[in-house]
């Protein structure tokens, strides 16, 4: 365990020094990494839903348009919010497994000091 990681886990517990972990250069780089992917991932799916609400509210014409018998556009933009949802926790599990948790389970390691 090096000096900065050994700063990290001092006698008093692991919940004691979670200022120290929060100051830290790593912590720092794990909330930008989570910004990066939370905050625009966010606004896109606000904006698409809201779209979708707008187009519900004020093109009843487009939204109402057959596509294969009863099946509509205002039903198939509805279904795709969903579709939205699901590739967007798909990405986010992605994006964790590469970018965050790496960072994640070493500072986990430096405060329960299992760090090497």
């Amino acid at each position: 365990m090096s000096t900065s990681d050994q700063d990290l886990v001092d006698e008093t517990g692991p919940g004691d020094n979670w200022q120290k972990v929060q100051a830290s250069p790593e912590f720092a780089e794990l909330r930008k990494r989570l910004r990066a992917f939370v905050f625009p991932m966010t606004v896109l799916f606000l904006v698409w839903y809201l779209v979708y609400v707008l187009l519900a509210d004020y093109a009843h014409g487009f939204m109402s348009t057959k596509l294969i018998g009863n099946f509509n556009v205002g039903l198939l933009i509805g279904l795709l919010q969903f579709v939205s949802t699901f590739l967007i926790t798909g990405l986010y599990v992605r994006y964790a497994n590469r970018k965050l948790d790496p960072i994640a389970d070493k500072l986990r390691g430096e405060i329960e000091g299992g760090a090497q």
